[in-house]
C-alpha cells in the first residue's frame, strides 16, 4: 500500500488516499494525463487556482533500484498551454518513497506564502515561507537544511517562480543537497509560485515495504549488473551527456547562433572546448568530479561537478542541453563561461534550455551580441531582480521573440527548441513536433539514427517508437538514460513491478502504459485547443539551408500525423 496525498492549500486540508497494485505502478507521465483529463484542466487558466500541481513518484521509488527514483512534475502548462510532465531526478521521489508516499497534489493556492512539511510520523504542517522569500535557490536550501536538518529532501520554487516567470522549474535536493536537480521545462515553477508554495520539504526514513521484498532485491541487482556490462553506460560515466555535444557538431546538427548553423568548430582545425572529450580532461586536470550521480543508488552516473582553474566547484552538472542552448546557440565556445551561466540559472531556478534559447533570439533581435558572456549575465540578473526587462525575458522564447519581432523563433508550441537541430536530427525533431510536451527532445530521442533515404512514413514509426518507450519510463519513474537495457529487459522489469506491488502483470503491461499516457496527453492537447498546425516547425527550417550539410526541413505536420494516425490505428 501506498499513500496519495491530495492538499487543499486554501483550507490546509490533506486527504490521505490509499493505492495498492497496479495503481501505484501507473505513476509519473500516466498519473498526470489520466488526473489532469479527469479534473477537466484542459480549459482553464494554468496560472488560476483551477490549475493542480501534481508530483509523482515512481513504483520503485525510495530504494536503490538503479535510475529508478525520478520524479514526475505535472500541470497545465503556462508556457505552451498545454499538458506538461517535467521530469526531474534528486532525492525528492526517494524520500516520498520512503515514507510509503506515491505522491501528491496541490489544490487550490495559498492565502499567504508557506513551506509544507511531510515527515517520516505522517505529519503534515504548512510554516510561513517568509525567511526563504527572495532568495537564491542555495540560499533558500541552505536555510532550509538549518530549520529542518539535513536528513530532508525538498522541492523549491525560486526568485524567478515567484512572480511567475514561464522559465521557472522547480528544483530538487540533489544527493549533496545541491538545488541543482530541476523539473526545469514548461513553467511549473510558475504554477507551485501561482499556489504560494515556497518549499515542499520531506524526510528521508527507510527503504518502504513491498510484496515480496527479496525478490525485489534480487531484481534490483541484477538490473545493475546489465548497467554495468552495458557499453553505453561506460561512456556516461566517462565523458557524461557532455560527449554528445562533440556527436552533434560532428554532424553539423548542434545549435549555432539561434540555429543559423549546425557546427561551432571544425574537429579538424580545434578541439570542440564544449565537448565531453575536452571538458573532462580540463575537469580531471582541475580535480572536479567526472562522474556523479544524481539520485540514489543510481549506477550510470552520468552527472558531473565542474571545477574552476582552482579547484573550486562551479556548477553541477554541466550538461549537453545547457552546453548546447546556453553555450553554442549563444556562441559561446568556453565551457567555463557556460558553467558559470549554468550556476546562476540554477540559483535562479530557470530552465537552461528555454533560458539558451531565448537569448538567442535576444541576439538575434540585435539586444546584445552573439558570445557576449556579460550581456548574458545582465539579462539573467534582470531576471532576478524581477525589473520590467526581467519580468519580459522571464516570458520565455516565444514572447521574446514576439516582443521584439523577430522572425527566427526556434520554438514549438511556444516552447524552446531543445539542442538537437530538426534539419539534421531528423526522428528527434518529428519527436519534438507531434509530442503534446511541446520541443520536448526527451519525448522521443533518436540522435544517431541513420535517416538517409527513409522516408517521413519510416521516421514517424521510429519516433512512435521512441516516444512509447520514453512514456513507459516517465510512467515509472525510470531515467531514459537506461534505456539499453530497459528496452531489452521487459520481463525483468515486469516480474519486479509484480513482486514490488503484487500485481499480475504481463510484458504486454509495458507497451500498453505507454501508448495509452501518449493518447491521454494528446487528447488534453486537443481538447485545449491545439491541432495539427501548431505541430508544424517554425518556417525557417524549411526555407533555410543549415550549415555545413545544406539541409532544409523536409517533414510538415500534416503528413507527420497522418502517419502517426495510421500507426495508432
Amino acid at each position: 500500500m501506498r499513500k496519495y496525498l491530495h492538499i487543499n492549500l486554501q483550507d490546509r486540508s490533506v486527504e490521505k488516499e490509499e493505492l495498492h497494485g497496479e495503481a501505484i505502478v501507473r505513476a509519473g507521465r500516466h498519473y498526470i494525463a489520466k488526473t489532469l483529463l479527469k479534473l477537466g484542466v484542459a480549459t482553464v487558466d494554468p496560472l488560476s487556482p483551477e490549475n493542480p500541481l501534481i508530483f509523482s513518484a515512481g513504483p520503485f521509488a525510495g530504494t536503490n533500484f538503479s535510475n529508478a527514483n525520478r520524479l514526475s512534475v505535472g500541470c497545465k502548462s503556462p508556457l505552451t498551454g498545454g499538458i506538461k510532465e517535467a521530469n526531474a531526478g534528486g532525492t525528492f521521489a526517494f524520500a516520498l518513497g520512503q515514507l510509503e508516499t506515491a505522491g501528491l497534489t496541490l489544490y487550490g493556492v495559498s492565502a499567504d506564502w508557506v513551506v509544507i512539511r511531510i515527515t517520516k510520523e505522517g505529519v503534515i504542517t504548512f510554516e510561513s515561507a517568509e525567511p526563504y522569500m527572495g532568495k537564491g535557490n542555495f540560499d533558500a536550501a541552505a536555510l532550509l537544511f538549518e530549520r529542518y536538518g539535513k536528513k530532508v529532501s525538498f522541492a523549491l520554487c525560486g526568485p524567478v517562480g515567484e512572480y511567475l516567470g514561464l522559465v521557472a522549474g522547480i528544483a530538487f535536493a540533489d544527493t549533496d543537497g545541491r538545488p541543482s536537480r530541476l523539473a526545469a521545462r514548461g513553467g511549473v515553477g510558475a504554477v507551485m509560485g501561482s499556489k504560494k508554495v515556497k518549499a515542499i520539504v520531506v524526510d528521508m526514513h527507510k527503504m518502504p515495504t513491498f510484496h515480496d521484498r527479496k525478490k525485489l532485491m534480487g531484481a534490483i541487482r541484477e538490473y545493475g549488473a546489465r548497467l554495468n556490462k552495458e557499453p553505453a553506460i561506460d561512456t556516461f560515466k566517462h565523458v557524461g551527456t557532455a560527449n554528445m555535444a562533440d556527436f552533434t557538431n560532428q554532424i553539423g546538427g548542434l545549435p549555432v547562433r539561434n540555429f543559423s548553423a549546425g557546427r561551432l568548430v571544425e574537429a579538424s582545425q580545434e578541439p570542440l572546448k564544449l565537448g565531453g572529450a575536452y571538458i573532462r580532461e580540463r575537469n580531471v586536470s582541475r580535480g572536479g568530479q567526472t562522474a556523479h550521480a544524481c539520485m540514489p543508488g543510481c549506477v550510470i552516473e552520468c552527472s558531473n561537478v565542474y571545477a574552476d582553474e582552482n579547484g573550486k566547484e562551479i556548477v553541477s552538472p554541466l550538461e549537453y542541453e545547457t552546453l548546447g542552448l546556453l553555450g553554442s546557440n549563444c556562441n559561446l565556445k568556453d565551457p567555463d563561461d557556460v558553467a558559470r551561466l549554468n550556476a546562476v540559472a540554477n540559483d535562479l531556478g530557470v530552465d537552461t534550455i528555454e533560458a539558451g534559447a531565448m537569448l538567442g533570439v535576444l541576439m538575434e533581435a540585435g539586444q546584445g551580441a552573439f558570445g557576449d558572456v556579460g550581456f548574458m549575465m545582465k539579462a539573467l540578473e534582470d531576471m532576478r531582480r524581477g525589473n520590467e526587462r526581467g519580468r519580459l525575458l522571464a516570458q520565455g522564447t516565444a514572447r521574446v521573440g514576439a516582443h521584439y519581432k523577430v522572425a527566427r523563433v526556434p520554438v514549438i508550441k511556444k516552447q524552446g527548441i531543445s539542442a538537437y537541430d530538426p534539419r539534421v536530427i531528423e526522428v528527434t525533431g518529428i519527436s519534438m513536433m507531434v509530442t503534446a510536451q511541446g520541443a520536448d527532445h526527451t519525448a522521443g530521442n533518436l540522435p544517431a539514427f541513420d535517416c538517409k533515404g527513409k522516408t517521413t512514413e519510416e521516421l514517424v514509426a521510429a519516433s512512435l517508437e521512441a516516444q512509447t518507450a520514453v512514456a513507459v519510463a516517465d510512467s515509472l519513474g525510470l531515467c531514459i538514460f537506461g534505456r539499453a537495457v530497459t528496452g531489452v529487459s521487459t520481463d525483468l522489469i515486469v516480474t519486479a513491478l509484480n513482486d514490488a506491488h503484487g500485481t499480475n502483470l504481463d510484458a504486454s503491461f509495458l507497451q500498453t502504459l505507454g501508448r495509452e499516457a501518449l493518447r491521454m496527453e494528446w487528447e488534453f492537447n486537443r481538447a485545449a485547443g491545439f491541432t495539427e498546425d501548431d505541430d508544424e516547425l517554425p518556417e525557417f527550417f524549411y526555407t533555410e539551408a543549415l550549415a555545413p550539410s545544406g539541409k532544409t526541413a523536409r517533414h510538415h505536420s500534416a503528413q507527420v500525423n497522418r502517419r502517426l494516425r495510421e500507426l495508432l490505428g
